[in-house]
Order: structure tokens, then C-alpha cells, then sequence
């Protein structure tokens, strides 16, 4: 029989014993409650939050649970799912604030792979990324593109270029990740490189650098000598 929040001793509710002893002393599946707030007919939030917990090895999965994959849980409905990955989204992003590059150097491909691979690396499609520099190598902004198997013909120059018109950027680095984690790059990634190599110099925005990212590896078109950073 499912463990209501309203048959419990108040004192043992999550928000009640959040106030009294602090967030850091709750469990995994107390905070989930919490964003949650509320069970689904059948299921409480008590259960709710540990079947959600059951799909991960680690905390730290949760971070890898789609929509469509929380919606598979017995009892968890769209809207919870939406809250639950918002919630870890802004969890990441304050977390994410002691990684700022704002007016940093992008001085080469390893700064570009630590500091943007994150955001695509462990996407189940391709994701196409592109940052933006100014005429120091300086970050000014980065912004995924274009999601789905990376082609040339499907990778519009003028999409790339436009950001960096509206950001006044003189160079230009791109990042996509192969969820097959093999970042060797295929006829159509060089195709790709060559046109937005292309582009760029006759619009005199450079193309810094085309990276090929995974979660444990990238490969860069500048160190394999097929691009030159400047």
C-alpha cells in the first residue's frame, strides 16, 4: 500500500524536516518530493521519487533522464517529468558559474574542448556548437545550432555566421559531438570544415577550429594539422 505525505508524523515530511535539520541532510528521494510536491493517482510522491531514483546507478544519472524516459516511470506524468528536468537544468547552470570564461582566452583546442564539450558531449544525437571570439581569441558568446546528423548540405553557413555578425566576433570555433564516442571525423565533417573554412575567410571571420567531441576525447582539425589556430 503506497505511504501517503499525509499519513505521516509531520516531522518526518521532506519540507518540514528540511527547515528543522537543513538541505544538506535530506535524502536523494526527499528533494525529489520536494520538487515534485505532489503524487499521482495510484502513486505517491514518496514513490514517485524512488522509482525515479531506481533508474540510476548514481545520483549524479539523473542528469541523463530525459523526458520521454521519466515519462516511462509507472505514475510520473509530462508536467512532473518538464519540472524535474528543469530543476536539474538550473542545478547545473548555477554549478556551471565556476567554469565563466567571459573574457578569457580561448588559447587553444583543449581550452575549447574543457570549457564547451559539456554541453554536448553526452547528447544522443549530433549537436553542432558554435563559440564565438573577438579579435583576442576572447570568448563572447556560444550557441548550439543545429541538432541531428551533422551534414554539410544540412549545415548552413549563414546560420554559423549570422550570431557572429550580431556579435561583431572575429573568429569562430565549432564543436559536435559522435554519441558513438569514435571522434575520428567522416567525409561529410571534413566537407562540413572545408565549407565553413571557406566562408569565414571570405566574410574575414576565421575559422579557428572544428572539434569532434565525446565524453572521454575530442579530436581537433587544428592539432591534426588540418586547420591553423592564430
Amino acid at each position: 500500500m503506497a505511504t501517503l505525505l499525509k499519513d505521516m508524523p509531520k516531522t518526518d515530511l521532506p519540507r518540514e524536516r528540511l527547515l528543522q535539520y537543513g538541505v544538506e541532510n535530506l535524502s536523494n528521494e526527499e528533494l525529489i518530493s520536494i520538487i515534485l510536491r505532489t503524487g499521482t493517482k495510484g502513486s505517491s510522491v514518496k514513490e514517485l521519487s524512488s522509482n525515479i531514483l531506481k533508474e540510476c546507478k548514481k545520483v549524479q544519472d539523473l542528469k541523463d533522464l530525459t523526458i520521454n524516459k521519466l515519462k516511462e516511470i509507472k505514475g510520473l506524468k509530462e508536467v512532473k517529468a518538464i519540472t524535474l528536468v528543469a530543476a536539474l537544468e538550473l542545478g547545473r547552470r548555477v554549478y556551471d558559474e565556476k567554469d565563466t570564461i567571459t573574457k578569457e582566452k580561448i588559447k587553444d583546442s583543449a581550452t575549447a574542448y574543457k570549457y564547451f564539450s559539456k554541453y554536448i558531449e553526452r547528447e544522443k544525437q549530433e549537436n553542432l556548437l558554435a563559440v564565438y571570439l573577438d579579435n583576442q581569441n576572447r570568448y563572447i558568446s556560444h550557441k548550439i545550432l543545429f541538432k541531428g546528423t551533422l551534414n554539410s548540405s544540412l549545415v548552413h553557413p549563414r546560420e554559423v555566421f549570422k550570431q557572429a555578425l550580431l556579435e561583431n566576433a572575429s573568429g569562430i570555433i565549432v564543436l559536435h559531438n559522435h554519441p558513438s564516442g569514435n571522434t575520428r571525423p567522416s567525409k561529410s565533417d571534413d566537407e562540413t570544415t572545408q565549407v565553413l573554412a571557406e566562408t569565414g575567410s571570405i566574410m574575414g571571420i576565421k575559422l579557428l577550429d572544428h572539434l569532434i567531441v565525446s565524453k572521454q576525447s575530442y579530436y581537433s582539425y587544428v592539432e591534426e594539422g588540418r586547420l591553423h589556430y592564430e
